[in-house]
Order: C-alpha cells, then sequence, then structure tokens
C-alpha cells in the first residue's frame, strides 16, 4: 500500500474516536496510507491524546499540524438521548470544526448518518429493501432526520457547510450505512443491530435490510481514504455503503466525485 503524500509531505489525519467501529476500521486499513494520529475520551492500547471533545480547550492540542481530520466521535445510538446528543453530537462536533479552523486544517471529513433522511425508509420499509423496488435517494433529498440523532447528523452537515462558505475549509460529509464489528452482513448479531425505529421488523426484513445498507469495514476505510485525497472537491455529502444487490441510497456521487468503488458485497 503506497503512503498519500501532499508534494513530498505525507498527509497527516487526525481520527476523533479512533477507539469506535470505524475508527478501528481505519486504523487497520489506512495506517500505512496516511500519519495517523488518535484523538480518544479515554486511554487505548494505542498512541492517543486523550480528550473530549465537548472541552474545547482540551482537545486544541491534537489539531496542531494535522492535514485532516476524520471526525467520528458521537454518540452511535439512534436512541440516544437528548442529554447526549447535546454534548456528544452538538457541541462537540462545534468544537471538532472549530479546533481545525484554528490550527488551520485543510479538511474535515464529517461522519453523517443515513439517519439525516430516515424517514424515507421509516416511511418505506419494509417493502423498500425488495430487488424489484426501484426507489434510489441521493443528496439532493430534502432532510428527513428519523431522530435527534439524525438531527444531529444534520447539524453537523450544516456546520460543515458554513465552514466551507465562510473559512474555505474542505468538508466531506459521508451518509454511512450500516458498520459493525461484526462483519457479516447475515451474521445474527448483524441482523439483531437494527436501529430502534425499525426493532419491528421480522428476522427476514432485517435480513432484506442488510443486503441493502451494509457498508464493509474495508469499503468504509476506502471511502474515508477517498474523501481524504479527492482534494478538488471543496464540499460534498455522499453516501456510503458497499456494492450490494439492493441499493436504495444512491452511490452516484460518492463514484463520481471521489473516485469510490466499493469492493464487498452483501449476499443477494
Amino acid at each position: 500500500m503506497t503512503t498519500a503524500t501532499t508534494g513530498s509531505k505525507t498527509t497527516t489525519v487526525l481520527v476523533t474516536g479512533a477507539e469506535g467501529t470505524i475508527g478501528t476500521a481505519v486504523r487497520e486499513h489506512l495506517g500505512k496510507r496516511y500519519d495517523l494520529r488518535s484523538l480518544t475520551r479515554t486511554e487505548q492500547p494505542f498512541p492517543s491524546h486523550i480528550a473530549d471533545i465537548t472541552d474545547l480547550d482540551a482537545i486544541r492540542p491534537a489539531f496542531a499540524g494535522v492535514d485532516v481530520v476524520v471526525h467520528l466521535a458521537a454518540s452511535p445510538a439512534v436512541e440516544t438521548p437528548w442529554a447526549e446528543i447535546l454534548p456528544n453530537n452538538l457541541v462537540g462536533t462545534y468544537n471538532v470544526f472549530e479546533a481545525s479552523r484554528q490550527a488551520g486544517v485543510g479538511t474535515v471529513v464529517f461522519a453523517s448518518s443515513n439517519h439525516a433522511i430516515g424517514m424515507y425508509e421509516l416511511d418505506g420499509a419494509p417493502s423498500l429493501y425488495e430487488l424489484s423496488d426501484d426507489r434510489v435517494y441521493d443528496e439532493r433529498v430534502e432532510v428527513r432526520p428519523d431522530s435527534l440523532y439524525g438531527v444531529s447528523k444534520v447539524y453537523g452537515e450544516a456546520l460543515g457547510r458554513m465552514y466551507h462558505e465562510l473559512h474555505g475549509m474542505r468538508v466531506v460529509c459521508l451518509r454511512i450505512g450500516s458498520v459493525r464489528a461484526d462483519d457479516d452482513p447475515a451474521s445474527p448479531a448483524m441482523l439483531d443491530s437494527v436501529p430502534m425505529p425499525l426493532d419491528h421488523l421480522s428476522r427476514e426484513e432485517r435480513r432484506r435490510r442488510m443486503r441493502a445498507t451494509w457498508l464493509s469495514r474495508r469499503d468504509c476505510a476506502e471511502l474515508i481514504a477517498r474523501a481524504i485525497d479527492a482534494e478538488e472537491v471543496g464540499w460534498a455529502v455522499v453516501y456510503g455503503i458497499s456494492d450490494n444487490p439492493r441499493q436504495f441510497w444512491s452511490l452516484r456521487s460518492a463514484r463520481e466525485l471521489l473516485g469510490f468503488d466499493p469492493r464487498d458485497r452483501a449476499p443477494e
């Protein structure tokens, strides 16, 4: 694997929430491609700047000398209550963008979520998961969050747009599908991990959903790498799923803008 460089300089990438599922995938798959640095809330078995993203002063030193920030840190559960969403997903996201601006970071890759438009899925399920259904949603549809978690991701996208417009920062927002530590889309653990608004689905309906929404850890890491490397893209919102048999979130922009070509595919 080659190392990405800017001119003759290796690209330095700070990953917030580097201990999480996606952060782990980034470290495993991209550790030889970039000079990776980590920001985590607690001590980890790998080098990391330890600080809470709700504390701007505490996280600021981690951003010094960084080219790109991949912002993953957040409360990840769809059912997360407001008392946690406010500090972790709103205040924390502002702090990451602001610390990036103050440090002169050129690019932020923001881990948004399909839940920014989750109501389309709630309205369409379970027929939306059928291979014969031709409904597809792209980044041009109206935002329709299905939860306070989804609202927090819409907020992060809007914040990123402001930092792009006012401060010239490159911002790529990734509306990520289903990424899990258990990387098998047909495993019982994956089928048990359907978010609460859809927990009424039958086992077979959950399998069909995962056939459409799965994003492998390898493909997720590669999508992030493509967002980092696409220097000509100043602003974008794209979806992230693997090359699945059913796709109701469009990969068109991820392919055309970032050159993303997923390698994995859920079983048909």
